[in-house]
Formats: C-alpha cells, sequence, structure tokens
C-alpha cells in the first residue's frame, strides 16, 4: 500500500539578481564594456547615459493623459511587436549609408606564414605536379614552423587526396629547398634539425667561421649531452681543447630561434592591461579610486517608463495590450536588475580593495616586496564581512595601479612563512631572497635546492627543501644542472 508523507526542509539558492552580481564580479574590467554592449543590445529598456530625476508628479498629470501614450488606441500592439526593422538600425547606424563608404575604407592585410612561403616557392621554377607536392608539404607545416606529420603520411595523402604518386625521396628533396626559405628553420621536423639549418645559412665556405663548425658539431654529435648541459661530457666526447671557442659556439647556439614560424605568422596582437583600480599616495594618505570604465552611465528607458505607466489609464482587458505590457514589465526589472548589479559591483570592488590596501599599507607605502605581510582570502573576508568566494571574485583577474606600476590583485596574496625569531612574514619575501641567491650564484658552480635551503636558513627563514623546489618552480627558475654555464 502506497503512503503518503510530508517532509520539510531548508534550502539555498540563489535568485537571477544574485547570480547576474556574481557573474558581473568576476569580470575585469577589459570585458566590461562588451558585457555592457551584450546587455544594451538584448534589453532596449536599458539605455546609455546619467540617470535623470524623476519629475514630482501632481494631480494635473492623472488628469491629462501623455500625447505620445493616450489611450489604447495610441499603442499599436501588432505594430509593436512587428515592427522590428529600422532603416539604418542594423548596420548603417543611420538612413544616410551608401555602398561608396565600404569602397573607401582602407583595410588592412596581413599575410600568413603559408601564404609567404607559397610566394617563394614561385623561385624554384618547378612543374605543375611538384608545385601541388610541395604546397601539400607548406600546408603540413604548423604555427611554429615545424613539419611533424610523418613524410609517409604525407605520401598517402597525395595519393588519396590529389590522386598524386611520389615517395618520401621525392618528398625529402623537396622539403630540402623548403628549408631553405625564410624565416630560417622552417619546415624542421625537431629541434635539433631546426637548429642546424639555421647554422648552414650561417656557415661560409670560402670564410668559414670556427665558432658556427663547433656549433654544428655539437648539436650533430652531442645534441642530447647539450640539451641537459653536460659540458664535460662534450668537451670529452669532441676532444675540445679551446673552451673560450667552445663557449662562443654554445652562445651562438642559445641566440638561434627554436621556434621560426613564430615570427612570421602575422598574428600577434599587442595587449595592454587596464588596471581597475588607480592608487595614489597624498603624503601617505591613500586616495583609491576606480577605473571609470568600472562606472559606465546607464539608465532606464524613459519611454518604456511611459509605455508601462500606460498602462494603468487603459483597458486591462484587451489581452495583447496585458501581453505587451507583460514584456515591458520584464524588461524594465531586467534594466533595473542590471544597473543595481553594477552599483554593488563598484561597491563591492571598492571596500575589497580599500581593504587590502589597509592591510599591505607599509608596501603600498614604499613599494618593497620585503614589506609585504602574509595575506589569504580569508584575512579580506573578514575585515569587509563577505564570504570568501567573494573576495576570491574581486581578486581574479582584476589589477591596480599604484606608483610602483601594475600589480594583479592575487600578487598579494601569499602564504606566511615562520622565521627564527618567531615572525611570520611572506612567501613572496622569501621567494624574492630565492631569486637573489640564484641571480648571484656562481654559474659555473650553481647552487642545489640543499644548498639553497642552508642559505635561507642562514638568514632566519625555516624552510624545507620541498618548499625550496617549488618556490624555485613557481619562480621558473631551471634545476642547478641547468643553470650550470661554462
Amino acid at each position: 500500500m502506497q503512503k503518503l508523507s510530508l517532509n520539510q526542509s531548508l534550502s539555498q539558492k540563489l535568485s537571477p539578481q544574485q547570480i547576474q552580481f556574481i557573474k558581473l564580479l568576476q569580470v575585469p574590467t577589459a570585458e566590461l564594456d562588451t558585457r555592457i554592449e551584450e546587455e544594451l543590445e538584448i534589453n532596449p529598456a536599458l539605455e546609455e547615459g546619467r540617470e535623470e530625476p524623476e519629475a514630482p508628479t501632481t494631480e494635473e498629470d492623472f488628469d491629462e493623459p501623455s500625447d505620445e501614450i493616450s489611450s489604447t488606441e495610441d499603442l499599436n500592439v501588432e505594430d509593436y511587436l512587428g515592427d522590428d526593422e529600422y532603416a539604418g538600425y542594423k548596420m548603417q547606424g543611420d538612413g544616410n549609408y551608401s555602398e561608396d563608404d565600404d569602397r573607401e575604407m582602407p583595410v588592412a592585410m596581413q599575410s600568413s606564414l603559408n601564404d609567404q612561403l607559397e610566394m617563394q616557392l614561385g623561385f624554384l621554377g618547378l612543374d605543375e605536379r611538384q608545385t601541388l607536392v610541395a604546397k601539400q608539404l607548406i600546408g603540413s607545416i604548423e604555427g611554429d614552423g615545424y613539419i611533424r606529420r610523418e613524410l609517409d603520411a604525407i605520401v598517402n595523402d597525395l595519393a588519396f587526396a590529389q590522386n598524386i604518386e611520389t615517395d618520401v625521396d621525392e618528398l625529402e628533396d623537396l622539403l630540402r629547398e623548403i628549408q631553405q626559405f625564410d624565416p630560417p628553420g622552417i619546415g624542421a621536423r625537431n629541434l635539433k634539425e631546426c637548429l642546424l639549418i639555421q647554422l648552414e645559412r650561417r656557415w661560409e665556405e670560402d670564410d668559414p667561421d670556427p665558432a658556427v663548425e663547433m656549433a654544428k658539431a655539437i648539436l650533430s654529435i652531442c645534441f642530447e649531452e647539450f640539451t641537459k648541459k653536460h659540458y664535460d661530457k662534450i668537451i670529452k666526447k669532441l676532444n675540445i681543447e679551446d673552451e673560450v671557442l667552445m663557449k662562443d659556439a654554445i652562445h651562438l647556439i642559445t641566440k638561434l630561434n627554436p621556434k621560426p614560424g613564430g615570427v612570421s605568422g602575422g598574428m600577434a596582437k599587442t595587449q595592454y592591461l587596464i588596471p581597475d583600480f588607480i592608487l595614489t599616495n597624498n603624503d601617505g594618505v591613500f586616495d583609491l579610486t576606480l577605473n571609470s570604465r568600472n562606472a559606465p552611465e546607464l539608465r532606464v528607458s524613459q519611454s518604456y517608463s511611459d509605455m508601462f505607466s500606460a498602462y494603468d489609464k487603459s483597458d486591462k482587458k484587451d489581452k495583447k495590450l496585458k501581453e505587451t505590457v507583460s514584456f515591458v514589465k520584464q524588461k524594465l526589472d531586467a534594466a533595473k536588475w542590471f544597473i543595481d548589479a553594477i552599483k554593488q559591483r563598484q561597491n563591492t570592488l571598492l571596500r575589497t580593495m580599500d581593504a587590502m590596501v589597509r592591510f599591505q599599507y607599509e608596501f603600498f607605502l614604499e613599494g618593497d616586496e620585503t614589506k609585504l605581510r602574509p595575506m589569504i582570502l580569508k584575512d579580506i573576508a573578514n575585515e569587509i564581512n563577505m564570504d570568501i568566494s567573494t573576495v576570491s571574485r574581486v581578486a581574479n583577474s582584476k589589477s591596480v595601479q599604484t606608483d610602483f606600476g601594475i600589480f594583479p590583485l592575487k600578487y598579494f596574496f601569499s602564504e606566511g612563512i615562520s622565521t627564527v625569531s618567531g615572525e611570520d612574514v611572506s612567501s613572496r619575501e622569501v621567494k624574492n631572497i630565492l631569486s637573489q641567491l640564484i641571480d648571484n650564484e656562481d654559474k659555473s658552480k650553481p647552487l642545489s635546492d640543499d644548498k639553497l635551503e642552508k642559505s635561507l636558513k642562514a638568514r632566519g627563514y625555516n624552510i624545507a627543501r620541498r618548499t625550496v623546489a617549488k618556490y624555485r618552480e613557481q619562480l621558473n627558475i631551471p634545476v642547478a644542472r641547468l643553470r650550470k654555464e661554462l
């Protein structure tokens, strides 16, 4: 027999307004403009511009209806719902648009790496069949300039896709021709071949450079030892007596380009870091302001507000009018929610950054990394009485402009390390000292993690060797063996 029962439970659910605020909070300033533009496009009740104060209402305002919307007849529902195209709305921006405007507007042209290689291919004087095969090889070159697809596979591609029969030997010959193209090193199948191709371009038969010859020998015979910086094994294997010449050869190799395709792709774009906060120091008193892009001027459309208020004076039994008013109300509410979310975002950003400035006052005063205090998300969350997740969203992808440069907010959060005196210092300070120790080490005998640990302990920092290794990796510093130089 089936039984029915009632259970009472409590659960937390985020409202649409809260979800919208959370999403806006984690958006950096550089992307906020795009987010606002998207909202302006989908919500006609939202407009750009300063919000004007509402005029005081009087009894006369209710006696005399508006000239724009005075009755049900004035509000043509079908025209409102169906009229979505206006002259110059979607593309031109106004009605005075001419196709000649496009013809006169200059367009920046960029050639890709493949285009440049195919242009150089025309100077080889190949027949039609060889040109098709060479173009297949060029098409197999990846963005960094390497061709990693096996030649056997390219032979099959030509046979099945273009009905061209060839073999690996012919592809090898054509590939060697392509490897003479610019940029030097293009079309290599691995790093070793790439570097050797570039050295071949530097080698002159009439007046050979000893450093180039030495570099070619190191890459050809001792490439594995070179990548691991086993210089003693290279000296022994090649019977090198002149270590100065070897040093010049290694210096020459390190100046070669390991990614030849990266310099001619034509796809690189300059990115600018836009700070979310601007902090200025006025004789020890900090002035914290938001970037002006964080405070856009938005308002609710007056025409939509008038349209909604006209419903009170019209025939409420009209079904089509009810549907229209429901749509208008939905858009008006969405516009108000979005404006409120923007204002709440500004308030939360300022409160969080203000707490960080007070917490790290000594650093912002002098810009000295050693003045950074250990600080975690919980410290700021407790300071402003907000959840840790809110502080995390503020710190994510945000930055502040100071008198000492632009810093990401995550830069100021770090764990604490105990010193011999019992004082907690920021891990940022330890990393800074670790970096200084490595910069000042003898490169012929670089310091191991054990020696770095002892040096840090001698300075009063209680730190384990595994922590030294972790910090070294976070600083993108290789192990001692790979830091060794002649």
